[in-house]
C-alpha cells in the first residue's frame, strides 16, 4: 500500500503547507509519502486499489481527491486545510494535528455517500440563489447581532426580499412549485463553516433539499430563527421546505447561477442531482450528523447575542 500525500498550497492561510503535515505524518508514523501537488496531472493514474490517497487542503481540494478515490478505489484522508473544512466535520476529525494524522494512517474507516449535480461531483451542499453570495458580506454589527444567522441580512440586503426565483423541485414523488430566494442541495451534514441540516448524514443515502420562498424580510427572519431554534418553523408555516430525496431535478424558469461546494459552476436552468451511497471509503473513526445538540449549541449563542 502506498501513502500519497496531495497538498494544495492555495488554500487556507497557508500555515498547513506540506512541511506541516509532513511533520506530523511523521509523528504520527509515516516517514516518506509520496507527495504531489493538486496542480500535478496524471500521476493519480499510479494511485492502486487499497492506497491511502491524504489530502491536504479545502473541501474543493477534498472534492478532487474524492474523485481520485472513487474512480482508484483507494481510501481518502482528509488533513483539514482550508477555511470551512466542512467534510472534515462530517467525519469527527480531532483537532490536533498528530491525532489527525494518526486517523488518518489508521485502520477504522467508513464508507461515505458522493454527489453530482449536472455531472460535478460535490460533497457537502450545492445552491442556487441567495446562497450562492458569500457569507461574508455580513457587517461586523450584523455578526454581533445575529451570530452565526448574520448571512441572513447580508444576503437579504444584497438582493432585496422583493427578489426571488419561480421554479418547480421534484424528488422521487415529491414536488414542490413557488418562487425561491434559495434552494440548497445538500450531501453531506455541514455547509458554510460549519452550519447543520438537523438529521442529515453523510452516510444515508439520501439528499436533503431545502428551499426558502420569497417573503418579507421579518417573515423570512422568524421563519428561520424558529426553524433554527425550535427544530421546526412556526406553525403553519410554509417559508422553508425540506425534501429528503435520493435525486432531485430543479426545473427554472430563468438560468440562475449555480455553486457547488462553493465552486460557481455557470447559469442554468435546468438542474439534476444525486447521491451514490457507500461510494467514498474514509480514514475516520465516526461518522456524525447535525445533531439537536448543535443546534442547542446554536440556539444558545443566538440568544447571547440578540440580549447583548
Amino acid at each position: 500500500m502506498t501513502h500519497w500525500l496531495m497538498a494544495n498550497t492555495a488554500a487556507g492561510d497557508g500555515s498547513h503547507d506540506t512541511a506541516f503535515w509532513r511533520e506530523h505524518l511523521q509523528a504520527a508514523g509515516l516517514a516518506d509519502p509520496q507527495v504531489r501537488d493538486i496542480a500535478e496531472s496524471d500521476w493519480h493514474r499510479q494511485v492502486e486499489p487499497g492506497d491511502r490517497l491524504l489530502v491536504a487542503g479545502g473541501d474543493g481540494s477534498v472534492n478532487h481527491a474524492a474523485s481520485i478515490c472513487i474512480e482508484r478505489s483507494a481510501v481518502l484522508g482528509v488533513l483539514p486545510s482550508g477555511t470551512a473544512n466542512d467534510f472534515a466535520r462530517n467525519l469527527g476529525l480531532p483537532d490536533d494535528p498528530v491525532e489527525v494524522c494518526r486517523v488518518a494512517l489508521g485502520a477504522d474507516t467508513a464508507k461515505v455517500d458522493a454527489a453530482w449535480i449536472n455531472g460535478q461531483l460535490y460533497l457537502n451542499v450545492a445552491h442556487i440563489g441567495l446562497g450562492t453570495v458569500p457569507a461574508q458580506e455580513a457587517s461586523p454589527g450584523e455578526k454581533r447581532l445575529l451570530g452565526r444567522f448574520s448571512y441572513l441580512a447580508a444576503l437579504a440586503r444584497k438582493f432585496g426580499m422583493q427578489q426571488g426565483f419561480q421554479g418547480r423541485i421534484e424528488g422521487d414523488d415529491q414536488a414542490v412549485e413557488g418562487r425561491w430566494l434559495t434552494i440548497a442541495i445538500a450531501s453531506g451534514a455541514y455547509f458554510g463553516g460549519g452550519h447543520g441540516i438537523a438529521g442529515a448524514r453523510i452516510d444515508d443515502g439520501q439528499l436533503d433539499i431545502v428551499a426558502v420562498r420569497q417573503r418579507a424580510w421579518f417573515h423570512l427572519l422568524l421563519s428561520y430563527l424558529s426553524t433554527r431554534l425550535l427544530g421546526h418553523p412556526p406553525q403553519g408555516d410554509d417559508t422553508v421546505v425540506h425534501l429528503r430525496s435520493p435525486q432531485c431535478h430543479v426545473q427554472l424558469r430563468h438560468a440562475h447561477t449555480l455553486t457547488a461546494d462553493g465552486e460557481t459552476l455557470g447559469r442554468m436552468a435546468n438542474v439534476s442531482a444525486f447521491t451514490r451511497r457507500a461510494v467514498l471509503e474514509v480514514a475516520c473513526q465516526d461518522v456524525i450528523g447535525a445533531s439537536d445538540s448543535a443546534l442547542s449549541r446554536e440556539a444558545r449563542d443566538v440568544a447571547s447575542g440578540l440580549s447583548s
